[in-house]
């Protein structure tokens, strides 16, 4: 029962060896575990801003990113823009060189048809001439052994000059 009802000495003995251990306490474990603690909240708080900072470069990464996409996708379409433009622009070059190629050939071709139409039409008329000049001398050698057939032939090559 004297545990349960503690004498007076016992309670002071158990007084002064709680002062003696608080004062070693206090002497020697306080002031590193308060260091500890103190370490251990600045760390803490260290990690936290290193964290926001982070964080906040991420972010600032992710817009410098997004920006970089953006750009990157604005000279994409510049150059698909460009690229379609410089094909247009051949193919209409194309178009029209061949256009003035056709237009060339075309008249060549005019050129040398009524180059080889006139030449054509030289050589009926020569071949024509000398055809005429033939039936005339064949036609002359007949008619003038007869004097009155050679007066009829002379009238009727006149009413044809008349004619045509």
């Amino acid at each position: 029962m004297e545990l349960v009802n503690p004498n007076l000495g016992t309670i002071f003995w158990m007084l002064i060896i709680f002062g003696i251990v608080l004062y070693i306490l206090k002497k020697f474990a306080w002031k590193p575990i308060l260091n500890a603690l103190k370490e251990r909240e600045e760390s803490i708080a260290n990690a936290l801003n290193s964290a926001e900072e982070a964080k906040k470069e991420v972010e600032g990464l992710k817009a410098d990113n997004d920006r970089i996409i953006a750009e990157a996708r604005k000279e994409k379409n510049q150059i698909l823009k460009e690229a379609k433009e410089l094909k247009d622009k051949i193919v209409a070059e194309a178009k029209e060189k061949a256009s003035q190629e056709a237009t060339k050939s075309i008249e060549l071709a005019q050129r040398q048809i009524e180059s080889e139409k006139v030449a054509a039409i030289n050589e009926i008329k020569k071949q024509v001439a000398e055809l005429s000049v033939t039936i005339a001398e064949k036609v002359i050698k007949k008619e003038l052994s007869n004097k009155k057939e050679q007066e009829k032939m002379v009238d009727g090559l006149v009413d044809d000059i008349k004619l045509n």
